[in-house]
C-alpha cells in the first residue's frame, strides 16, 4: 500500500481538483445554437477568447474542481503572437484536408489516479505562432496529400522554442501546489509572459441562477476565491506578479457588434487586450471580477529555465510557499512509489516508461462532461429562443439525458466528447490503476441520465443515436475478472449485477431494432468502422435493401457470449443466473447458425472461394456479396469463449439445459465448436469458428501481403492494394483501395481512415481472442506464421507476437528508432523530442507511423495492459 493506493481508499475528496477542463470546448455540438447544426462554425478558435461557454470551459493544461465551477490554466505570450495563448490551436473539421487536427506540441507525462500528481509539457514557439499558414497550406491540400503540421513550419528549428512544464501537487484534497517551468532551447535570450489563471464557468448567465461569485485581489497579495460551495479558498502566487482581473463574460461588441449583457463590461477577452494591446481599460482597476491572472513577465537566457510556484489553497495559509518544494518533492516521489508496485515485473525502463506515459494521457483526459439535452434544444430563458427546426434535429429523441460527471474522453481536443464504444475500451487500461474510477465509467453509460428508455446507449455527442460496436459486456465482465485479481479474489458481485442487468435493455433493444428481417442477422451502421465500407453504412437505402453485416452480427455473438460468461458469474452465488446464462447460450447459438448458412433461410457470410466473411447487400433482386477483405471478416476471431467444467458443475440448470439441447437439437450442436471433445483440462469451446474456418480465416490474418504488418493487423487487406474493390449500381461506381495512412475519403469527415491502417482495440480483441483459442486447444493447435514462411506457431505464442508488434510501435528498435514517430528525425534523435510520446487514434499500415488523433486517443492506451505482463 503506497500512499496513493491509500489516498484510492479515500475515494471521494481526493478527486475534488482534477485535469477535468477540457483542451477544447469550441466548436461542440453543446456549444452550437446554429440553424444549420454546424458547431464548427457557430464558436470557432477565434471567437473563443471572447465567448464566454454554455455548457463547459477549456484551457491549456488546466484543472478544475468536479462540478467544474473553478478552473485554473496557464496562458503565454512570447511576445510575437497576434494572441494571447490560453488554449490549443487546431484546424476545424472543414479546414483540415483530413478533417479537425489539433496544431500543437503538447505531451501528458504523468498523472496518478487521484490527481494528487501530475505533470504535463507544453512547446512554446518563440517565433509568432503560425495561425494563418497552417490554415492555409492545409486549404489547398488535398485529401491524397499529408497535413500540414506545426513541425513542418520550421518554428522548432534552431531550438528557438520553450519547453513549459506544468506541474501540480496536492497538499491535500483542495490544497494544490502548481509549478510552472520555462525552459529556453533556443540560441538567445528570450521573453516569455506567463499568466496563470483562475476563472469561474459561467453559471450565471442563462436565467436559471443569478448567484454571482467573485475572485478579489486581497492585501496580503493573494486573489480571494469567494464561491458559496467552494469556502476559504485562495490563489497565491510566489513572487508579487502583477493582478488583473476581468469577467468570464461574452464581449458581444466585439463578436456581434451588439450590446453586451446588462451589467456586463469587463470581457472574457480582457487579459488578451491587457497584454496584447495594452488597454488597461480591459482589466477591472477595482481588481475583482469571475476571471483573474497574476501576470508574470520573464526573459530566460539560453539553455535556461525560470520556475514560478502558486498555489490554489486555503485563503488563511501564513507562509504558503515555506513547505512547496518539500510537498511537490514528495507528491513526486509517491508517484513513483505507486507506479513502481504497479511496474515491478516489467523489466525494461522504455517500456515502463511508455507504459507510463500512456496511463499519465488516460488519467489527463478525465473531462467535466455537461450536457443537458432538453434545455440545449429548447434555449435558455435569458437568451432567445434557438430555431426552431433544432427541436426535430440533432439528438431530438435523447431529451432524457442530462450529463454531468466527470468522464473518460477519447481525447480532450479532437473528442472531446464520450463514445459508447472508446469508454468501454478505455476502462480496461484505467482498471490497472484504478479500478473503481474504470467500473464508475461502465456504470454511468448504463445509467437513466445516459441510456434511452428503449435500451439505446448513446453513441457520441455528434449523434447520440448512431451506433457503435456493443462491447459493453465484454469490458464489464473484463474489468471485472482485473479487479478481482486484484482484490485478491474478491469479487464486486454488485457491480457485475447491476451492469447486467442494464444490458438485458441493451440486448433487447439490439435485437429489435438491428436484425430487420428477424433472423439472427444484424445490422447496425458504420459500427464505429467510419469508411471500412462500400459506402455509408449508416446511409439511408433504397426501400427492400439492407446491408447483412458480417461484422455487426458477429459484434451479437460476442454480445451474447459475454451476457452468457456474466450470468454464469452471477450464477455461482445466485442460481436464479442460470436461465439467463441458458437464454444467452441459446442467443449465441441462433446467431451462429444463422451467420454460418447452416440455418432455416440459408444464409451464410462465408464465401467458400476467398474463405472470409463478407457484408452482404440484400434487395429484392437477391443477395450480394460486398468482397472487401476488411476487419469486417477478422470480426468472428473475436466471439470465443472457453467453459471450465468446474464452472458449468457450479451451475447444473445451466449444464443440463445445455446438454438437452445439444442432445435434441444435432443442428445447433453442431455449431459449437468440438463441444463434444473435451479440450484442454475439460474445457469446452463456444466459437463461430471451427477448425477448418478458423485456420482459413488466420491464414489471411497473419499474411504480410493482406492483414499482417510489422506493427499489427491492418484493418484492411494489403490484397486492395493492387486489387481494389468496385462496387457498381445504378450507373455509380464504388471503389475500396487499400490506404495505409490517413483517409482519402469523406466519408464520416475524413479524419479516421479503416482502410489500411493499424487499430489497437480490435487488434486487442484479436490477441485475446487467440489467447482464448489457445486456452482450449492448447500447445498441439499450430498454424503457420507468417503465412508462407514455413514456420508453425501456437496460437499463445501468435498472441505474443502480435502484443510485442503493437507494443513495438512506441519501444525504441535495434536502431533506437520508434516506429510511431515516423521519418520525423527530431522526435527521433532530439533529446528534447525522443522520449515524449504521442499516443494517436491509429497508426500507419506499413510505417507504423501515428496518425489521426494525436492525444491519447483512450483506445490507444490499450498499450499500458498490452505492456503489462501477463498472469499465469
Amino acid at each position: 500500500m503506497t500512499p496513493e493506493h491509500e489516498r484510492l481508499c479515500d475515494v471521494g475528496p481526493w478527486r475534488t481538483f482534477g485535469p477535468y477542463l477540457a483542451e477544447r470546448q469550441w466548436g461542440t455540438v453543446r456549444e452550437d445554437y446554429s440553424a444549420d447544426g454546424q458547431p464548427w462554425t457557430f464558436t470557432t478558435h477565434d471567437m473563443a477568447r471572447s465567448y464566454a461557454y454554455r455548457w463547459g470551459e477549456d484551457g491549456l493544461g488546466g484543472i478544475s474542481d468536479n462540478q467544474q465551477l473553478l478552473c485554473f490554466a496557464p496562458a503565454f505570450w512570447n511576445g510575437q503572437d497576434p494572441i494571447l495563448k490560453e488554449r490549443l490551436f487546431g484546424l476545424s473539421g472543414p479546414e483540415g484536408n483530413h478533417g479537425e487536427d489539433v496544431k500543437e506540441l503538447y505531451y501528458y507525462l504523468d498523472n496518478t489516479p487521484t490527481h494528487s500528481y501530475m505533470r504535463m509539457l507544453y512547446k512554446y514557439p518563440q517565433h509568432a505562432f503560425p495561425y494563418e499558414w497552417l490554415v492555409q497550406q492545409n486549404a489547398r491540400r488535398t485529401r491524397n496529400d499529408a497535413e500540414f503540421e506545426l513541425a513542418d513550419t520550421a518554428v522548432f528549428r534552431e531550438d528557438k522554442y520553450f519547453d513549459i512544464f506544468v506541474e501540480y501537487a496536492k497538499a491535500g484534497p483542495q490544497d494544490v501546489l502548481i509549478t510552472i517551468t520555462a525552459h529556453n532551447r533556443g540560441p538567445q535570450a528570450a521573453p516569455l509572459h506567463v499568466l496563470p489563471t483562475l476563472w469561474f464557468r459561467n453559471t450565471w448567465a442563462w436565467g436559471d441562477d443569478d448567484y454571482y461569485p467573485d475572485l478579489r485581489a486581497t492585501n496580503r497579495g493573494h486573489i480571494a476565491v469567494c464561491h458559496r460551495d467552494l469556502p476559504g479558498l485562495a490563489l497565491h502566487a510566489d513572487g508579487a506578479p502583477e493582478l488583473l482581473f476581468c469577467d468570464n463574460e461574452t464581449n458581444a461588441p466585439r463578436l456581434y457588434q451588439a450590446a453586451p449583457r446588462p451589467g456586463a463590461k469587463f470581457f472574457k477577452d480582457g487579459l488578451n487586450e491587457y497584454v496584447m494591446g495594452g488597454r488597461a481599460d480591459a482589466v477591472n482597476p477595482d481588481r475583482g471580477g469571475t476571471k483573474a491572472a497574476a501576470h508574470y513577465v520573464l526573459t530566460i537566457e539560453p539553455g535556461q529555465s525560470q520556475t514560478l510556484r502558486l498555489r490554489l489553497g486555503p485563503d488563511d495559509l501564513a507562509a504558503p510557499f515555506a513547505d512547496f518544494d518539500q510537498l511537490v518533492a514528495q507528491r513526486r516521489q509517491e508517484a513513483d512509489a505507486f507506479y513502481g508496485a504497479l511496474q515491478h515485473d516489467l523489466a525494461s525502463a522504455d517500456a515502463r516508461a511508455v507504459q507510463r506515459q500512456a496511463l499519465a494521457g488516460m488519467l489527463w483526459n478525465k473531462q467535466f462532461y455537461n450536457y443537458d439535452v432538453r434545455r440545449w434544444l429548447a434555449g435558455d430563458p435569458a437568451l432567445p429562443a434557438p430555431p426552431a427546426g433544432r427541436l426535430e434535429g440533432r439528438n431530438a429523441g435523447w431529451r432524457h439525458v442530462r450529463n454531468h460527471d466527470i468522464i473518460s474522453m477519447p481525447d480532450n481536443w479532437e473528442y472531446p466528447w464520450y463514445a459508447a464504444w472508446d469508454l468501454a475500451f478505455h476502462a480496461v487500461p484505467l482498471a490497472l490503476v484504478d479500478p473503481e474510477f474504470a467500473k464508475d465509467q461502465l456504470r454511468l453509460l448504463c445509467h437513466d441520465r445516459y441510456m434511452h428508455a428503449n435500451g439505446q446507449l448513446p453513441a457520441y455527442e455528434w449523434q447520440f443515436g448512431n451506433v457503435n460496436p456493443p462491447v459493453h459486456a465484454w469490458a464489464t465482465f473484463r474489468v471485472f475478472k482485473m479487479d478481482q485479481k486484484q482484490c485478491g479474489g474478491t469479487c464486486d458481485v454488485v457491480f457485475l449485477e447491476t451492469i447486467f442487468h442494464r444490458l438485458l435493455l441493451n440486448f433487447t433493444w439490439w435485437v429489435n431494432r438491428k436484425d430487420t428481417a428477424g433472423r439472427n442477422i444484424f445490422e447496425g451502421g458504420f459500427l464505429g468502422l467510419d469508411n471500412i465500407g462500400v459506402f455509408d453504412r449508416s446511409a439511408p437505402l433504397p426501400a427492400g435493401v439492407y446491408i447483412e453485416q458480417a461484422d455487426g452480427t458477429a459484434w451479437m455473438a460476442l454480445y451474447a457470449l459475454s451476457l452468457m460468461r456474466m450470468a454464469l458469474e452471477l450464477a455461482q452465488t445466485n442460481p436464479v443466473y442460470e436461465d439467463l446464462a441458458g437464454k444467452f447460450f441459446e442467443h449465441f447459438l441462433a446467431i451462429a447458425q444463422a451467420m454460418t448458412g447452416y440455418g432455416p433461410h440459408d444464409i451464410d457470410m462465408w464465401d467458400e472461394e476467398d474463405e472470409f466473411y463478407y457484408d452482404v447487400l440484400n434487395s429484392p433482386q437477391g443477395r450480394t456479396p460486398l468482397k472487401v477483405r476488411s476487419m469486417v471478416g477478422l470480426v468472428p476471431l473475436f466471439a470465443v469463449e472457453v467453459l471450465d467444467d468446474e464452472l458449468l458443475q457450479n451451475a447444473p440448470k445451466f449444464l443440463a439445459r445445455l446438454n438437452w439441447i445439444l442432445a435434441n437439437r444435432p443442428d445447433l450442436a453442431a455449431l459449437v465448436s468440438r463441444w463434444q471433445e473435451p479440450g484442454k483440462g475439460d474445457r469446452h469451446l463456444l466459437s463461430l469458428l471451427r477448425g477448418h474456418r478458423l485456420k482459413a480465416l488466420l491464414r489471411r490474418t497473419l499474411d504480410e501481403a493482406e492483414f499482417l504488418s510489422d506493427h499489427g493487423v491492418r484493418a484492411l487487406s494489403k490484397y486492395h492494394q493492387d486489387h481494389p474493390y468496385v462496387f457498381r449500381t445504378d450507373g455509380q461506381s464504388f471503389t475500396v483501395n487499400y490506404d495505409p495512412g490517413e483517409s482519402t475519403t469523406s466519408l464520416y469527415g475524413g479524419n479516421s481512415n479503416w482502410r489500411g491502417p493499424v487499430w489497437f482495440p480490435v487488434n486487442y480483441l484479436l490477441i485475446e481472442g487467440l489467447q482464448r483459442f489457445h486456452h482450449y486447444y492448447g500447445d498441439d493447435f499450430k498454424v503457420e506464421f507468417p503465412t508462407g514462411s514455413g514456420q508453425y506457431s501456437t496460437l499463445l505464442a501468435i498472441a505474443q507476437q502480435l502484443t510485442e508488434r503493437l507494443t513495438g510501435l512506441f519501444l525504441r528498435d535495434e536502431k533506437g528508432q520508434r516506429p510511431c514517430f515516423g521519418a520525423d528525425a527530431q522526435q527521433q534523435t532530439d533529446p528534447n523530442f525522443k522520449d515524449y510520446l504521442l499516443f494517436h487514434e491509429y497508426f500507419h499500415g506499413d510505417t507504423g507511423q501515428g496518425l489521426g488523433a494525436s492525444h491519447q486517443t483512450g483506445w490507444t492506451g490499450l498499450v499500458a495492459k498490452l505492456l503489462q505482463p501477463r498472469g499465469k
